[in-house]
């Protein structure tokens, strides 16, 4: 803190502060003042990856229909481990993006889920839900849970479904917690939830905490866009206290009797969620549920995406970490 001044954001590589604001101005015209989002636009920036049969960096990928009526599919992530015969864990991936923009195949998920598989190693399902705000809650869980049972129905080939890790980031680490919450109902034949890795996860609510107001103008999620998504994707006439934004707050549900796994929760300094993150993870702990935070200080939201920063590299070390513990997985190489 210099002269009284909180930063709001750390020193950045100069890609990053050139990208981050156009990207950022491109959002805010793509999200009309009528709740409506301009897809037409945001396709020019959203580029999309194909699928790759040849492996890049030992990944293969292919994309699985659920069910095309609601265009639920999912892409699978399989690397070289996996084509020589072993039996991985799985991690079922819900991509970020407020539940209004970005798909399973947009490059920027596409390559970290690559990067992801190839790195763990392991099978990483990224699943593509539908979207608001034509598709308010709770259509994005539906999704992530049938997605979740097809999957159990139809074991990708060398998936082992009993070490499944759900994770997500940003929106799609709300969507990883309410379908942990979901699949903890259930009852599964091959598929066992042993992990959830919420990536700073989208929470809200209505009161604001601290690094909301000091962090409001975050160079990638700002506190206007926020409650931008929050009014798309609730159910209309609800507020941010909402069970879906506010998952410990006063209309939230008792989950202490849920089987639920152990949660590994990433925290960016920078981030204006930061405080609702470190709420999420007391109130977990406040009702047995086991959780480890990870905390770190110069990260922006969405560091994880970029490889230039060092944390993107601290991440992935934290994940195969967590995945060796749940399962007793061991990496060879």
């Amino acid at each position: 803190m210099a002269g009284g001044k909180i930063r709001t954001s750390p020193e950045l590589p100069l890609r990053l502060r050139l990208v981050l604001p156009i990207f950022s101005a491109v959002t805010r015209v793509c999200l009309r003042r009528n709740g409506t989002v301009n897809r037409r636009l945001i396709g020019l920036v959203d580029f999309k990856s194909s699928t790759n049969k040849k492996p890049i960096k030992g990944v293969t990928t292919s994309d699985t229909t659920v069910d095309s009526s609601r265009n639920l599919w999912f892409r699978l992530y399989r690397p070289r481990e996996a084509a020589a015969g072993e039996n991985l864990p799985v991690i079922v991936y819900f991509h970020g993006g407020g539940f209004s923009l970005f798909a399973a195949n947009s490059k920027p998920y596409n390559d970290f889920c690559l990067k992801l598989s190839q790195k763990l190693p392991a099978i990483v399902v990224s699943v593509n839900y539908r979207l608001s705000p034509k598709h308010r809650y709770p259509s994005q869980y539906d999704d992530g849970v049938d997605a979740l049972k097809f999957l159990d129905d139809n074991p990708p080939e060398n998936a082992d479904l009993s070490r499944c890790f759900i994770a997500g980031d940003s929106a799609g680490g709300n969507l990883a917690h309410h379908v942990t919450v979901r699949a903890g109902e259930l009852e599964f034949r091959n598929l066992k939830v042993v992990g959830l890795i919420p990536i700073q996860p989208f929470f809200g609510g209505e009161e604001r905490t601290d690094s909301e107001t000091q962090l409001a103008r975050g160079p990638v999620l700002s506190l206007k866009l926020s409650d931008w998504y929050w009014k798309a994707f609730l159910p209309e006439g609800s507020d941010r206290d909402h069970a879906a934004a506010n998952v410990f707050g006063p209309k939230s549900s008792d989950i202490s009797g849920v089987k639920f796994p152990k949660s590994l929760v990433f925290i960016g300094g920078f981030d204006p969620l930061k405080d609702r993150h470190k709420r999420y993870c007391e109130g977990l702990k406040k009702i047995g549920k086991e959780v480890k935070m990870v905390e770190y200080s110069n990260a922006i939201h969405g560091f994880y995406a970029f490889p230039e920063l060092p944390e993107s590299g601290l991440f992935l070390e934290e994940v195969r970490e967590f995945i060796k513990e749940r399962t007793g997985f061991s990496d060879q190489s």
